[in-house]
């Protein structure tokens, strides 16, 4: 059973401090879930999404602590990929519906076990994943199925900053959270 940051699994301090590679979904993680449909150019239409400026904060400490991200979703959006781009985010992987194909790829071209692996979902085709990670987090607008297959149940919402909370929760189990503090704190 899942457990949220005020009772986490016992073993989970321990699995943080080992992860050197952040997996996630997309849609329902980085986002809130909903696609919205505009009009664009020569009346066609254009899906959009909204991200959370505190995951790309998140993502922006993980790779200054010289650690890897990847992104495995089911769906492709051009909004996305330019933002995982924008973020340093190194292997995106879009349209792949079973994702278990791509977190072997990227695994494999890292160079981590799955105990070096931390993956964050939200829906029924990210639990193979959750199973596998070393630290397995769903967000907390996750389906049930989900929660009850993670190590970690966000307090945060997809796209509001869970993403940012998982990476904390590693930064701080590795001994690399100071660091970070440090950056802003005044001299």
């Amino acid at each position: 059973m899942a457990r949220t940051v005020l009772a986490p699994h016992p073993h989970l301090a321990t699995a943080a401090a080992r992860v050197r590679l952040l997996l996630t979904d997309v849609d329902g993680v980085w986002t809130d879930g909903r696609l919205l449909y505009v009009p664009g150019l020569d009346d066609q239409i254009v899906e959009t999404k909204a991200v959370s400026a505190l995951d790309g904060q998140g993502f922006r400490w993980w790779h200054a602590a010289g650690h890897v991200s990847g992104i495995i979703s089911g769906r492709e959006a051009p909004g996305i990929d330019y933002r995982a781009r924008m973020l340093g985010v190194t292997y995106i992987y879009q349209n792949h519906l079973e994702k278990m194909a791509p977190y072997e790829e990227i695994c494999a071209a890292v160079g981590v076990s799955d105990e070096e692996v931390a993956y964050v979902g939200d829906d029924l085709p990210d639990i193979p994943l959750l199973r596998r990670a070393g630290v397995s987090a769903a967000v907390a607008n996750a389906r049930q199925e989900v929660k009850a297959a993670a190590d970690y149940v966000t307090e945060a919402r997809g796209g509001d900053g869970a993403v940012r909370e998982v990476i904390e929760l590693i930064l701080r189990a590795r001994g690399e959270w100071q660091a970070v503090l440090d950056r802003y704190s005044a001299t």
